[in-house]
This record gives structure tokens, C-alpha cells and sequence, in this order.
């Protein structure tokens, strides 16, 4: 089987390329920033990002101006307020227009299953009767054919690459995600390219020992990434816990696209890679995210005779 190790420059400049469609998924945990500052620092642009949720990976991308187009459902800072940055490129066009694309979670949920499973369109029965139907015209109503009432359907969505964050895989890309899931699995599925960014890369026998945590099968990855912390201020379940004193502070300092460009200066342009990155941010800073332990229970799953 194939060694698909890269580094986060290497697996960046070979898959990611201008005009692209990016997913960076990961529903509150997983979010790989360090993926997205890379993406930052080679200066792509016109990029669609793709993302339920946009955190502030996004607000930062589209910050720097890599982005031309976003789909996505639900746009803030979780539990703190909006992103400031996003806003700007929509109300002001700073520093460039941004077109968007909304659907509820559910309807990107819906997408990405259809472009996982090669379906024309997924049905929800959640739009009818909001003002979703006005806000989106992608978003269309047909009539059930079983029971001749209208439903409305949302079309696949298949991404030039998604860029998933993880516990661990092995060399080969098979790889395992615990803790709070969002869809990354759906979106892989739905890629046309997948990079997988993990904590650990770890020997076969330890993906064999526990095969129903590998979500992601390594025959559909194309690069796996080891970057420890690559989705800090993220967090990755048992191994750092979300930097909450980050995400607080970004309402602040987002307020002027001009201090947001001082921080990508220092934070993203100013160091060569996430190792930097980490180094910058300090050792004391991030022992304070360790979780305290908890381990699941083992489970024997007999040997094949």
C-alpha cells in the first residue's frame, strides 16, 4: 500500500489550487486552522470555502482574500458574536465582494450526503414555509412522487477537496475520528480529493485493533498530514481542549480589517509552518488545553477462525 504522507506545504501546493471548491469541515471540533493558514500563506484565491458553520479558519481566509464565494449554513463566532471579517467582505466588499450561499444545517448535511452517494438531489420537508426558498433559488420544491405533496430538494455538493482534521490514521490514510462528529465522513465521500490532518500517525495493527473508529478509509485519501495542534484554537477530543480565550478575544480584534491583517502579519505569514506557529504560542499556553484523561472502555472483538 501507498506511504500518502505529506506536509502541510507539500499536500497544500499539490491539491489546492486557485478557483478550487475547499471544504475545511469539523462541526465545533477538528476545525484545521493550521490547513487554512497554509492555505492563507501560499496566497490562493477565488476559492469557493465550503463549510457548515463557518468558524473563524473562515473569517481569517476570507480576511486575507482568498475567497470569492462561500456556501455554508449558520455564520458567527460560536457563543460570541458575529464574524466580524465576513461581514465586511459582504456589507463592504473588504477586502474583496463576497457572493454566498445558505442553506440550514440540515440542507448542508442533505448536500453532502447526495454528493457522497451520487443522488441528484436530497429531500427535506425543514424548508417549507421559511424564507429560505427566497433567500436560495438552488433550494427547490418538487412534488413527492409517493404521496403528491411538494417538498423541497437541495442539489449534491462535491468539493474539490476536503480537508479533514482527526485523532490519528497510518500511512496509508485509514483513518479514525471520535468525540463530537459532524460530517466529515459525508464530505470526504462527496471530494474529489481528500487531505486528512491528524494528532498521530499511528501502525496498522493500531487502526486494525479498533476498525470501527476508521471513518475515513485510506483507498479514497489522497494525503495524510502530521501536525499536531492543527486545529488549534479548535480542539481534537483527548487531546487539547477548545481555546475559548481565543475565540473571545477574536470579537475584539476582528473589529478593524486593519488589526486583522497585523495578526495574520504575525500569526500566519510571520511563521514558516504550524510547528512555528506552536512555538510562538508557547509551551505554558498550551499545556493549559490539555483534557484530563478519560479513556473509553476496550472492547475484544474476538479473532477470526
Amino acid at each position: 500500500m501507498t506511504d500518502k504522507r505529506r506536509t502541510m506545504a507539500e499536500a497544500i501546493a499539490e491539491y489546492v489550487r486557485d478557483g478550487m471548491a475547499i471544504a475545511i469541515e469539523g462541526f465545533t471540533a477538528c476545525i484545521c486552522f493550521a490547513a487554512g493558514h497554509e492555505i492563507i500563506r501560499q496566497r490562493r484565491r477565488d476559492l469557493t470555502l465550503i463549510r457548515m458553520t463557518p468558524d473563524l479558519i473562515y473569517d481569517q481566509m476570507i480576511a486575507a482574500g482568498v475567497a470569492s464565494r462561500m456556501v455554508f449554513s449558520y455564520l458567527g463566532n460560536p457563543g460570541v458574536g458575529s464574524l466580524n471579517a465576513i461581514r465586511r467582505a459582504i456589507e463592504h466588499g473588504i477586502p474583496a465582494p463576497l457572493e454566498l450561499e445558505e442553506y440550514s444545517h440540515y440542507g448542508m448535511v442533505g448536500r453532502y450526503i447526495a454528493g457522497a452517494t451520487n443522488l441528484p438531489f436530497y429531500p427535506l420537508r425543514s424548508y417549507t414555509g421559511s424564507d429560505m426558498l427566497q433567500a436560495n433559488p438552488r433550494i427547490k420544491i418538487i412534488d413527492d412522487p409517493y404521496r403528491g405533496t411538494p417538498i423541497a430538494v437541495v442539489p449534491p455538493i462535491n468539493p474539490d477537496v476536503a480537508i479533514i482534521h482527526a485523532q490519528r490514521a497510518d500511512i496509508h490514510g485509514n483513518t479514525q475520528l471520535w468525540g463530537l462528529l459532524g460530517s466529515q465522513k459525508e464530505v470526504a465521500f462527496a471530494a474529489r480529493r481528500r487531505i486528512v490532518v491528524v494528532e498521530e500517525i499511528v501502525a496498522e495493527s493500531v487502526i486494525r485493533a479498533d476498525p470501527n473508529r476508521t471513518l475515513i478509509p485510506g483507498l479514497i485519501v489522497d494525503a495524510v498530514v502530521h501536525e499536531p495542534y492543527g486545529a488549534h484554537p479548535s480542539y481534537a477530543q483527548g487531546y487539547y481542549d477548545r481555546d475559548n480565550a481565543f475565540y473571545l478575544a477574536w470579537e475584539d480584534l476582528s473589529a478593524e480589517h486593519d488589526r486583522v491583517v497585523a495578526w495574520l502579519d504575525e500569526w500566519v505569514y510571520g511563521v514558516a509552518d504550524r510547528a512555528a506557529y506552536l512555538a510562538k504560542l508557547g509551551e505554558a499556553h498550551l499545556t493549559q488545553l490539555r483534557p484530563t484523561p478519560a479513556p473509553a472502555g476496550a472492547v475484544d472483538y474476538g479473532a477470526y477462525r
